[in-house]
């Protein structure tokens, strides 16, 4: 049995047991990009991997979401030298102690294009919600769906969405938008997102939504 009769046969084991249902756009979007550091994305880095096609399409949607002024927030992870901040993940994950503050290796890729109003959360671990002040961001702008691209997609991407569901919102992944070291859990975790967790739509599905909108943001 080739791959894709696999996928589309989980995916239909899925849909006869209630899963992989849609939470659809709402009306009120922003889009967060998480960890398209340096540090994720130069190959110089053990902990990058080949992630300029992602971010190109991220490209894409940043620049439509800046013409209906939709929210726009980045993310970055950054730690104390000694990793004192990092705590038990340091013993998980020992490269991230090229993750360090004030280095290059936590500066965003310049193909984002950031602007200075577009602000950036430091975060320590996988969730862009976990330890930072982002839903309090979120709820005063009053958005309802969240568009989340950046990396990786089996971990800080993965959890970003499984907490925004927790927190009520419509948790949008554009699969080409996200990306991952290797094809296997990026191929796996947008399948078990889509199945239980948020939508996983394309690029220009995002787009399409975000062009249909009016400028609503102040």
């Amino acid at each position: 049995m080739e791959v894709s009769d696999k996928y589309r046969d989980t995916k239909e084991f899925y849909q006869k047991r209630g899963l992989s249902g849609r939470v659809g756009f709402g009306q009120r979007p922003a889009v967060i990009v998480i960890d398209f550091v340096k540090g994720f994305t130069d190959p110089r880095s053990p902990l990058a991997g080949n992630l300029q096609r992602e971010m190109e399409e991220t490209v894409r949607i940043l620049r439509e979401a800046r013409k209906v002024g939709a929210p726009i927030f980045y993310t970055t992870v950054a730690y104390q030298p000694d990793l004192s901040d990092a705590g038990v993940w340091k013993k998980k994950v020992p490269s991230a102690k090229w993750l360090v503050q004030g280095s290059e290796w936590v500066e965003l890729d310049p193909i984002l294009e950031r602007q200075p109003e577009e602000p950036v959360i430091t975060k320590k671990y996988a969730s862009a919600f976990f330890g930072t002040d982002l839903i309090s961001r979120l709820v005063s702008r009053r958005v309802d769906t969240l568009i989340v691209t950046g990396c990786t997609t089996s971990g800080c991407v993965r959890a970003t969405v499984m907490d925004a569901v927790n927190y009520g919102l419509h948790a949008i992944v554009p699969a080409e938008a996200v990306g991952d070291r290797a094809e296997l859990p990026h191929e796996a975790n947008l399948f078990d997102i889509d199945a239980k967790y948020g939508d996983v739509v394309t690029v220009d599905d995002v787009i399409t939504y975000l062009s249909g909108l009016p400028q609503q943001y102040p």
